[in-house]
This record gives C-alpha cells, sequence and structure tokens, in this order.
C-alpha cells in the first residue's frame, strides 16, 4: 500500500500529526499497536490541558482521534515490525500489511520502566502492575503500594484513593519530581502515608504479591500490600527501526526544530524523542510541527 505519511504511533503526538498532514492534502497512515491515546488515555484526570478544566485521558484522546479520522486520517490497529529506507521512501512492515511511505513520522511513545527485581514479571498481573486506571478495580478495600515521585505516581494516587483502603506512596528521594500542589493535596489524603528515601528491595510471594520490602535510611522495613503499582517513568522502545538515526544517550531520538532526524523525511515527536518535559501538550505540540514539516520541508 502506497501513501504519503506513514505514522507508527496513535498517541497525542502521532493523532495531532495526522490531523495536520491530512488537512494540507497529505495521504496519511497511522498504525497504532495497542490502544488509540496511547499512555495519554490512561490518564485518570488531566487538569493542565488548555480548554478543559478537568478531563479523562481516554475523553481527551478519543476527542482527538474523531477529530483525525474526520480530517481523513487511515487508523490501522497493527504491530510494526520494520522499518527501512527505500529508493523512493521507506518501507513499513506490519503483519499483515507492507506499506511505501514518501514520510514517516514516528511517534510511538515509551515502554514502561520496571523495577528489575526478583520475581517482577512472574507476579506481573498477579499482583504487580505497571497501569493503575486497568487494574485498581481489583485492589477495591485493599492495601497496595505506589512506587515513584513523578507526575505518573500522582496520577496513580489519585485514582487509587477512592478505591483502596489504604495507599503507601514511595519515592526514593526526600524531594518529588510531580508539582508541591500535587504533593501538597496527596499528602493530605488521609488514606495515603507517603514514605521517602526508600525503596523497593524485594518482592514477597509466589504465586500472588502478598508484601514487599523496602530500604529506607539503611533499615528494612516489611510491608504487607496487595497490589503494587510502578509509576518510575518510561524509556524508549524501537525495536522496529532499521535507520541508524542519531540518538542521545538514553536512546531518545535526536530531532531539529522541524522534528526532522538525522535521516531525511523521517521524522519523530511526542516522548520518543529527547527533550526535558513530556506532557500531553507538548506532545501535541511536537506532532503539529512534524505534521507541518511534512508539508513544508524538501
Amino acid at each position: 500500500m502506497k501513501t504519503d505519511v506513514l505514522i507508527i504511533g496513535g498517541g497525542p503526538a502521532g493523532l495531532t500529526a495526522g490531523i495536520f498532514t491530512t488537512r494540507a492534502g497529505l495521504s496519511t497512515v497511522l498504525i497504532e499497536r495497542l490502544a488509540i491515546g496511547g499512555q495519554a488515555s490512561l490518564t485518570y484526570l488531566v487538569e493542565n490541558y488548555p480548554g478543559f478544566d478537568k478531563i479523562s485521558g481516554f475523553d481527551l484522546t478519543d476527542r482527538m482521534a474523531k477529530q483525525a479520522e474526520a480530517n481523513g486520517v487511515d487508523i490501522v490497529y497493527g504491530t510494526v515490525n520494520s522499518l527501512d529506507k527505500s529508493e523512493h521512501g521507506f518501507i513499513v512492515k506490519t503483519n499483515d500489511e507492507t506499506y511505501e511511505a514518501d514520510k514517516v513520522i514516528i511517534a510511538c511513545g515509551c515502554k514502561t520502566r520496571r523495577l528489575g527485581l526478583i520475581n517482577e514479571v512472574e507476579l506481573t498481573g498477579h499482583g504487580v502492575s505497571y497501569c493503575a486506571s486497568c487494574d485498581g478495580h481489583f485492589f477495591k478495600d485493599k492495601v497496595v503500594a505506589i512506587v515513584g515521585g513523578g507526575n505518573s505516581a500522582i496520577t496513580d494516587v489519585d485514582y487509587l484513593s477512592r478505591l483502596a483502603k489504604k495507599i503507601y506512596l514511595i519515592n526514593r528521594s526526600e524531594k518529588f519530581r510531580a508539582g508541591e500542589h500535587q504533593i501538597k493535596r496527596v499528602s493530605e489524603m488521609k488514606n495515603v502515608e507517603i514514605l521517602t528515601n526508600a525503596q523497593v528491595s524485594k518482592l514477597s510471594g509466589a504465586n500472588e504479591l502478598s508484601g514487599i520490602q523496602l530500604t529506607q535510611n539503611g533499615e528494612t522495613i516489611d510491608l504487607k500490600v496487595d497490589g503494587l503499582f510502578v509509576a518510575i517513568g518510561q524509556e524508549p522502545y524501537l525495536p522496529f527501526l532499521n535507520i541508524d538515526i542519531k540518538k542521545d544517550s538514553g536512546g531518545y531520538i535526536l530531532v531539529d526544530e522541524n522534528m526532522q532526524t538525522s535521516e531525511k523525511n523521517l521524522f519523530a515527536c511526542g516522548d520518543i524523542i529527547s527533550k526535558h518535559f513530556r506532557q500531553i501538550i507538548t506532545a501535541c505540540a511536537d506532532g503539529a510541527v512534524a505534521g507541518n514539516s511534512c508539508v513544508g520541508v524538501k
């Protein structure tokens, strides 16, 4: 199948890019591996997106997807297995289709970072989770722990505070990456206990999580919990990329002011690029630049 632009990833960055390319008259195929909206769709409450005092991540990204489709973006579900250069552009292969595209936008986001503990993989789905809005209902009136100090962890607290009997918020340092007003609000929740300078060092339980062990200020603490939610960030994941492009030391893609990578006509935007601030609004801004650049950059 031939298309002017192919977008890999259906989060806010990819959807916004598609709106700009199609409105400029470029045929556009967007391939999403899991669910339209990406990680943003799992955010329980968004309070910092202009135009909406409060809106769920699902509702916000659903509106983006409907707008993209209304403008002509062809949204396809599938896993991209390879991205290669061709004589006149790029070849993108999924399990079901091979696409030829003049220009490609990588907007696939990142994968969730794990703690790296023994039994973590085995206990995933059996008490260990990386998505509070997906699995939170399993822990109604139970005791859970959340690991992390950024916005994702606070979002998880917001969501789980309405369900869990008790929440331990565990941060490895004294200072949180999330905003002070967010931490103040969380600290005032009656069912939340904040533990700083603490790290999870062990997971207990054979077939089901039964507790966690913490190291805090040189001491060992055992906590009995029914669930552990890991919210310690993400890392780039580009197994399909067969083109040698420039990246930073963390593996994030380096782009110029046009969101173009070191490979001509290959663009990237959103959480997969090297930048300091990762929010829904910045992903949309990146996508707008990338989409517009597909029209204007020769």
